[in-house]
C-alpha cells in the first residue's frame, strides 16, 4: 500500500507549521528546526547553505548601530534564521515586527518600519528599490565563525521511520541533481511561484542558494548548524 505524504515547501510560514508538526516532510529554516528537532529528522540533502548568501539588513537611509537598537525592525518570520542572525548581531534591538519576506520592502516604504532584514531574491533588487545596505548578516556570520551560513533545510517527521526517511532523502538528492543538470527544465514551475519574475534574478537566486551543500550537508555544514545552535542557546533564543 502506497503511503501518501504531506510536503510543505513554500513559503516561509512553513516554519510555524513545522513547530506544530503539520507536515510529514517540510522545508524549514534551521532556526525553526532547532525548535522542532525532537520530532523532525534533518535530511542530508535539500539545504540552503553557503557563502555570500546570507540575510541583509537594509534601511531607507543610513543608520548607526546605536540607532538600529532603537528602530522598528521588520523581519521575515519569527522562526527564520534571518531573525536569529539579527538577534545575535543586535541583541539590544527590541522593536521587532514580522511580515512575509516579500512584504519587507512595503513595510519600509510605508514607514511602518525603519529598517528590515531581507532574504531570498530581495538581495538582488533592494538597491533598485531605493534602499541602503546596513549590514550583510551573512558576511558577519562568516567572519565570526569561518563557516557556511546555515539558512534552511528539509526535514522529515521521525515517526515516518528511518527506512522511509532514507527513501525521501534519496529522492530529494536525485531531484536536485536533475535540476542542476537541466536548469531550464524547472524554470516554468519556478516562475509560477516566484515573487520576482525577471529571469536574470531567478537564475542568480538559484545559483546563489542551490550548491554542493544542497546535495550533501557534509561535516562542515553540520558544524555550522551546531554552531548556530550553540550561539542561539547562549543568547537565550532557544
Amino acid at each position: 500500500m502506497v503511503k501518501e505524504l504531506t510536503f510543505g515547501y513554500s513559503p516561509c510560514p512553513n516554519d510555524s507549521l513545522a513547530l506544530n508538526g503539520t507536515f510529514d516532510v517540510t522545508k524549514l529554516s534551521f532556526y525553526a528546526w532547532l525548535k522542532a528537532k525532537d520530532r523532525y529528522r534533518l535530511l542530508g540533502s535539500g539545504a540552503a547553505m553557503g557563502f555570500g548568501c546570507g540575510p541583509m539588513l537594509i534601511a531607507r537611509k543610513p543608520l548607526k548601530q546605536a540607532e538600529i537598537d532603537r528602530c522598528r525592525v521588520v523581519l521575515p518570520g519569527r522562526w527564520t534564521t534571518a531573525h536569529l542572525l539579527f538577534r545575535l548581531w543586535a541583541p539590544d534591538a527590541r522593536h521587532r515586527l514580522f511580515a512575509p519576506y516579500d512584504k519587507i520592502f512595503e513595510a519600509l516604504a510605508s514607514g511602518r518600519a525603519d529598517c528590515g532584514v531581507i532574504i531570498h531574491e530581495s538581495r538582488f533588487t533592494f538597491e533598485a528599490a531605493g534602499f541602503t545596505l546596513m549590514v550583510d548578516l551573512g558576511a558577519w556570520w562568516e567572519e565570526k565563525t569561518g563557516l557556511p551560513i546555515p539558512l534552511g533545510g528539509i526535514a522529515a517527521r521521525k515517526s515516518l521511520g528511518e527506512p522511509l526517511i532514507e527513501q525521501i532523502e534519496a529522492t530529494v538528492n536525485k531531484s536536485i541533481r536533475r535540476a542542476m543538470a537541466n536548469p531550464d527544465e524547472a524554470l516554468p514551475y519556478i516562475r509560477q511561484h516566484a515573487q520576482e519574475l525577471d529571469d536574470t534574478v531567478l537564475r542568480a537566486h538559484i545559483r546563489t542558494f542551490v550548491n554542493d551543500f544542497s546535495l550533501e550537508l557534509t561535516a562542515r555544514g553540520r558544524r555550522a548548524i551546531d554552531t548556530l545552535e550553540t550561539m542561539a542557546r547562549a543568547a537565550g533564543a532557544i
